[in-house]
């Protein structure tokens, strides 16, 4: 850098003395001067313009790399306070099945154990029908047997009384008895006249009876009094021979 330049120096007394005094600023050189400072300075405020508008990039940046640096630690820990969140509520759902399947484990057991008990109970009940089957088999062969005797000292009475009462006793379906009777209608001898016995129960029940006759029912209530099955076909064909008779029609 150029010193500056010395003010110059002169005597007053010898310029007054001229005729026509003068004195030599150097406004040229004071102007040059003058232009170099404001270049000077027009350069130093340019470029510390540069300089502030770089510092202040910089700083402009910084800042916003701190925000989005703050941003994302912010939006993180709002993602680990969610993911907590739901952390614990996954393990109080955890907890909660967890108190659910010891319940259902507890409630499986007593059924289980009173399933145990009622099987055992069902194992006593099974022996005890097994007996009672065992038991009911043997009443029932014996019964048997007394209805097969008694089958073969009634038969021979069977056929008797179907000769002597023109009539046909035979079993349909369990516990029915058709009863057909002929030679009743002296115009028509091979007309039948029939009806079916239920005997399934202690009090018999006429079905069906082909014709209709009246006197039936009373017929029916001597037979279930007196038990007297003889008797009561022995009744049965003499109501129907008085149905048949000229006064019966």
């Amino acid at each position: 850098m150029s010193q500056p330049s010395r003010a110059p120096k002169f005597d007053l007394s010898d310029i007054l003395a001229q005729p026509h005094p003068q004195i030599d600023l150097r406004l040229d050189a004071f102007e040059a001067s003058t232009r170099k400072f404001l270049k000077a300075l027009s350069n130093y405020h340019e470029r510390a313009i540069v300089e502030i508008t770089k510092r202040r990039e910089r700083h402009a940046a910084e800042k916003k790399k701190l925000n989005e640096k703050a941003s994302a630690a912010e939006s993180e820990t709002t993602q680990c306070k969610v993911r907590e969140i739901e952390l614990v509520a996954e393990l109080e759902r955890e907890q909660e099945e967890k108190r659910d399947a010891e319940q259902g484990a507890a409630s499986f057991k007593r059924q289980l154990f009173a399933l145990r008990e009622k099987c055992a109970s069902v194992d006593v009940e099974i022996e005890q029908y097994r007996a009672l089957t065992s038991n009911l088999q043997r009443e029932k062969n014996k019964e048997s047997a007394t209805l097969h005797a008694h089958a073969a000292y009634a038969s021979p009475e069977l056929r008797t009384c179907e000769n002597r009462l023109r009539s046909v006793i035979e079993g349909i379906k369990e516990d029915q008895i058709l009863v057909r009777f002929s030679h009743i209608d002296r115009l028509d001898t091979d007309k039948e006249f029939s009806f079916v016995l239920d005997v399934g129960s202690r009090i018999y029940r006429v079905l069906t009876i082909t014709p209709v006759l009246p006197t039936m029912p009373i017929f029916l209530e001597e037979l279930n009094e007196s038990r007297d099955f003889y008797g009561f076909i022995k009744a049965v064909r003499a109501g129907f021979e008085e149905l048949a008779s000229p006064q019966g029609y």
